[in-house]
């Protein structure tokens, strides 16, 4: 076991240039700006925000950030970059992505000819359309996300993956891609699949905060190395392996928390919702005598 020291630990520690990683990123960025520009030329600039622009290329920069900075290169020494990476790919860049209303500027992006062809995919009553419902169902979006998220964890799996490239790779893939299911259903993106959130989705988040606090603990507070690999993995800043899964844990069960900034947005909008609707049943009740709400 060989100790690393700090000084190594920099920004000029190799960056994973992956040219697949690197194609992605880079024809989403396009598309999603070409298609913004082509709708703020044509008026519709409530579809085409600035703040959307700014989350969508803040949502790839966090894939970027996972998957090409040194984080990657620092993965292979410890679990705590390990476990850092994973967050980004699921708690992070999805909201970011889903909040940015990526298909219909993505859509308006595409070539005129592909334009129909691609937006018919998620027309009412296509299969695409009606498995992508099924999918964002509350709870099977959760047993999905969350069935996932143990399932790797599990030691021979989360072991597979560190030893065979291609298997950490189908690793961050499903990360990323239950992390768009599970936050589809809070952010709800068009197209719209369901209807307005409801006390369901509060109880969707706090369940999700629930797991992801037991899952870290079962990680941070076992006596014992989860995972062989990092034992003979150089080591940094002196922490042991134990150290190291401890604090991995930790990262996880405390990133849990940001579940609770959702659960307020969504209370917030529900209690709005709620007064609007109660001004209009007023406004009708009273009828033109009504004076305007102040």
């Amino acid at each position: 076991m060989t100790a690393i020291p700090e000084a190594g630990l920099t920004l000029l520690a190799p960056w994973s240039w992956r040219p697949d990683v690197i194609l992605v990123v880079a024809a989403l960025a396009g598309a999603y700006l070409v298609g913004w520009r082509r709708l703020r030329r044509r008026g519709y600039r409530r579809l085409a925000r600035g703040w959307r622009l700014a989350l969508y290329l803040t949502g790839l920069g966090t894939v970027g950030l996972a998957l090409l900075s040194p984080i990657d290169h620092w993965a292979s020494w410890m679990f705590t970059f390990h476990m850092a990476q994973h967050l980004l790919l699921n708690m992070m860049a999805p909201p970011l992505l889903l909040l940015a209303n990526p298909f219909p500027v993505v859509l308006w992006g595409l070539p005129a000819r592909a334009r129909p062809r691609v937006g018919r995919l998620l027309t009412r009553r296509t299969p695409v359309r009606r498995v992508l419902f099924t999918l964002t169902l509350l709870p099977v979006a959760w047993l999905v996300h969350v069935g996932t998220l143990w399932a790797w964890h599990l030691p021979v799996a989360y072991q597979a993956a560190l030893e065979h490239e291609l298997i950490h790779d189908l690793e961050h893939l499903t990360f990323f891609g239950t992390g768009l299911l599970f936050w589809w259903r809070v952010v709800n993106p068009a197209p719209r699949l369901h209807g307005r959130p409801h006390a369901g989705h509060i109880l969707y988040l706090l369940a999700a905060t629930a797991q992801n606090t037991a899952l870290g603990a079962l990680i941070g507070l076992t006596g014992r190395v989860l995972y062989p690999y990092y034992i003979a993995t150089p080591r940094l800043w002196g922490f042991t392996p134990l150290d190291d899964q401890a604090l991995a844990g930790g990262l996880m069960w405390g990133s849990g928390h940001m579940y609770l900034i959702p659960i307020l947005v969504l209370i917030a909008r529900m209690l709005g919702a709620e007064e609007r609707a109660r001004q209009r049943a007023e406004a009708v009740r009273l009828g033109p005598r009504a004076e305007p709400p102040r």
